[in-house]
């Protein structure tokens, strides 16, 4: 199994009623979540760990894994209420209000940690689940124990929501030193002062840098390649790359690949993950929301 670590929540997305009310509808969402429902959907073994709440949220978020085949049993339940992030849009521009104080998925503890079996033979870490404590300390600890589990992190970094850099910057760099893969956006490599080869030197196995419309760059100490997007009619890009992630790690589980002693060694199975990922998210993109694509789809 492929397991998901981060964030899961409800996107309040601005609507009119039919009186022409403004209001608000919900939407599961979540970075980590989305990859997780994108692993499910392309017939992955796809598992999520976070927090989940009771309330109803709670439940419709529950209810989204387990109709995308995503196993959620590992995820304590509690009656803490669930993250919710409202969306206004200004000129076209997205702005957030978070209500992140006190929720099930926010005060995921280390006690909460379960007992990995040998069925989880991959993690994933990364978004805003990697800022808010505690929750962001015990995906670390998670990240970071004694596992010989691949490990993938994209840290999707949004500056705006980190209140003490210099312990983000701590914390994020100790997972980073752990991953096998990391997936990067320019603006992340920006933020960090990195570039590829310093993250392979910390550690990485392989390191995928995002260049929107111009596609990937997968790179490896073996070279770099350039991975074309795939052109279509944007609607809008939201899920793209959670997608990408999902269509990477379900590709080198189909080659046989996702396997710390292997991972990397054939040129090939990367290639074909990544071509996965880039077909996958070109599906997103072609709709509205983050609506990942079925393996039938593709």
């Amino acid at each position: 199994m492929i397991l998901c670590c981060g964030e899961a929540l409800i996107d309040m997305l601005p609507r009119e009623t039919a009186s022409g009310e403004r209001a608000f509808a919900p939407y599961a969402g979540g970075s980590v979540f989305n990859t997780a429902i994108a692993l499910g959907r392309l017939g992955a073994p796809s598992g999520y760990l976070g927090g989940l709440s009771t309330d109803l949220f709670g439940t419709l978020l529950s209810d989204t894994l387990g109709a995308s085949h995503v196993d959620h049993s590992l995820c304590p339940r509690s009656p803490r209420p669930t993250t919710l992030a409202f969306v206004t849009l200004t000129n076209g521009q997205a702005q957030y209000a978070f209500y992140d104080e006190g929720t099930a998925g926010r005060m995921f503890e280390a006690s909460d940690l379960p007992d990995l079996d040998g069925s989880t033979t991959a993690l994933f870490f990364g978004g805003i689940s990697l800022v808010s404590e505690p929750q962001a300390n015990t995906y670390a600890a998670l990240c970071t124990g004694d596992n010989d589990r691949v490990v993938m992190i994209d840290p999707n970094i949004r500056p705006g929501f980190i209140s003490d850099e210099a312990k983000y910057r701590t914390r994020l760099g100790a997972m980073l030193g752990r991953a096998d893969i990391v997936k990067v956006s320019d603006e992340d490599m920006h933020w960090l002062a990195t570039s590829p080869a310093e993250l392979l030197q910390a550690g990485a196995r392989i390191v995928l840098v995002t260049r929107g419309a111009d596609g990937i760059d997968l790179v490896t100490d073996q070279g770099e390649h350039r991975i074309a997007a795939r052109k279509v009619a944007v609607v809008d890009t939201v899920g793209a790359g959670d997608t990408f992630n999902a269509g990477f790690l379900a590709g080198l589980h189909r080659a046989g690949a996702l396997d710390r002693k292997s991972l990397g060694a054939d040129p090939d199975a990367l290639l074909a993950a990544a071509d996965l990922g880039i077909r996958a998210a070109a599906v997103t993109v072609s709709r509205a929301g983050a609506n990942p694509p079925w393996d039938r789809e593709l």
